[in-house]
């Protein structure tokens, strides 16, 4: 069963040493999603579940102790996802699991044993609902850390340039996220956020999908921004 849930923006930028110079700029990001990690841990979960955008349409797991690395953005730092072996074939991380691994590391999460789940961005909603459901049984207590942003599509100088869709696409999902509304979640168009270059679509509805075993949380937002054009949110489930 859900017992508690984090969202949170997964871009390399929130790793200091990739921002370099710039990284002040995501402090108040940084601060939030130390303390929604610290919501999960106040849940005592049995597991905890690093949920990410991944390549493909399918789904991949990434057993504990599975490395990530941030050299393809110039930064020789590497993370590994929870204490484990990972699964010896030579798997890594995607970069939206790295940060959620980063994030597990700066914080110096001991809690629950930890594996990820990677999603794939084009995954249809009722699979991502589907393998919601299926990591809510996993264990008799699973959290749930939730990696994405919202769109790039905020400034003329964002990734994805200017759509005045994203700044209400970005705002509706940080109410849901905010007051854990999943049928907000799960109505969710995988074509708009396709066009508004969102990461975050697939993986909040499998957080919608793991919420349905009536878990009944409460959400709170705790942060709302898109400093780059990229919109970035943070939110617990409790």
């Amino acid at each position: 069963m859900l017992v508690a849930a984090a969202a949170c923006p997964c871009p390399p930028l929130l790793v200091p040493e990739v921002a370099a110079g710039a990284a002040p700029e995501l402090d108040a990001a940084r601060a939030a999603c130390t303390d929604a990690l610290g919501v999960l841990a106040a849940s005592r979960p049995d597991l905890l579940v690093v949920v990410g955008p991944d390549d493909g349409a399918g789904t991949h797991a990434y057993p504990a102790g599975t490395p990530g690395s941030f050299r393809g953005f110039g930064v020789d730092l590497d993370v590994r996802l929870g204490e484990g072996d990972g699964d010896g074939d030579g798997a890594e991380l995607p970069y939206g699991l790295a940060v959620g691994a980063w994030l597990l590391q700066r914080t110096g999460w001991a809690d629950a044993s930890v594996e990820g789940r990677g999603v794939g961005e084009t995954l249809a909603p009722d699979a991502c609902l589907a393998e919601g459901r299926r990591l809510a049984g996993r264990a008799g207590r699973v959290a749930l850390l939730v990696m994405g942003d919202a769109s790039a599509c905020r400034t003329l100088k964002a990734p994805g340039y200017l759509d005045e869709r994203a700044a209400p696409y970005d705002a509706e999902v940080a109410r849901a996220l905010g007051s854990a509304d999943t049928a907000a979640l799960r109505a969710l168009d995988p074509g708009l956020a396709h066009d508004l270059k969102v990461s975050g679509r697939a993986p909040w509805q499998v957080l919608a999908g793991a919420a349905e075993g009536g878990a009944g949380l409460s959400g709170a937002l705790l942060h709302e921004d898109a400093p780059y054009g990229v919109g970035y949110i943070v939110a617990t489930w409790s």
